[in-house]
């Protein structure tokens, strides 16, 4: 039984977060370029030695910082587990683990988009408006 609610609570966290990402990856769409997109478009888009350094630097960066807000995620799922086994559960408790593991995702999705920024930022005009060119391809 406490199984199954766990499943349920993660399915609609999971199916909450891929909405929103879903829903923001299209308002972004075109205005904004995952790093993936431009290294695939390098030659095309002619970066400089140095803004290929920068971009890789950037990507570097959020990684980093993203692995600790991942462990805070998996410390705050496994904690929820471990309320969940309890008898009564504790609401209190597995909704401030819920509240964490939130937030970390939050942190996760602020340093996404600060990359994303960053990386436009690194970009001229022309490599930007080429960029968005391939929005309808």
């Amino acid at each position: 039984m406490k199984k199954g609610i766990l499943i349920i609570l993660f399915a609609c966290l999971a199916f909450t977060t891929a909405m929103a990402a879903g829903s923001r990856a299209d308002m972004f769409e075109g205005k904004l370029f995952p790093p993936n997109i431009i290294l695939e478009h390098r030659a095309d888009l002619d970066l400089t030695r140095e803004q290929f350094t920068a971009i890789k630097a950037a990507v570097v960066e959020v990684q980093a910082n993203i692995a600790g807000y991942e462990w805070d995620m998996r410390e705050a799922q496994q904690n929820i587990m471990a309320e969940l086994e309890q008898s009564p559960v504790d609401e209190k408790r597995v909704l401030e683990h819920v509240s964490a593991v939130l937030a970390a995702e939050n942190q996760v999705k602020k340093q996404q988009m600060t990359m994303l920024i960053r990386l436009r930022n690194l970009l001229t005009a022309d490599q930007v408006a080429y960029l968005e060119s391939l929005r309808g391809k």
